[in-house]
């Protein structure tokens, strides 16, 4: 299992859900070409509820019109993650689409961090 994830919420108008969509799917494929171990995007479905603690929607101040996605992006290490950002980042499919005038979400109100894995486990680890 991998021993590092980038994880972000991004909040994403839906008049710009298609858009959105090309993005990740494109940044997908370049993750991976460049040794990330896992790139998962997911679009909220279930964020009203808050029988465990805060709601998504009310934290964030999602607006009807919005949609949230949760994602992250699993590498070796801290270290490999760095690498592959690296090259990610000098990637001219990934330069066009990081400026922010360009992105189909407003880059301020996304959340992003670096997480070092404490627990790892899947079904295929019985």
């Amino acid at each position: 299992m991998s021993a590092y994830t980038d994880g972000f919420v991004i909040i994403v108008p839906k008049k710009n859900w298609d858009d959105y969509q090309e993005m990740a799917e494109l940044a997908s494929e370049v993750w991976i070409e460049y040794g990330a171990l896992d790139y998962q995007e997911c679009l909220g479905d279930d964020l009203e509820n808050d029988d465990c603690g805060a709601s998504f929607t009310g934290s964030l101040a999602v607006a009807p019109d919005e949609v949230v996605v949760f994602a992250w992006i699993s590498y070796e290490s801290r270290e490999h993650r760095d690498i592959v950002n690296a090259k990610v980042m000098k990637d001219p499919r990934i330069e066009g689409m990081s400026q922010p005038e360009q992105m189909p979400f407003d880059s301020k109100r996304m959340l992003y961090g670096g997480f070092q894995n404490f627990v790892s486990r899947s079904a295929a680890d019985r």
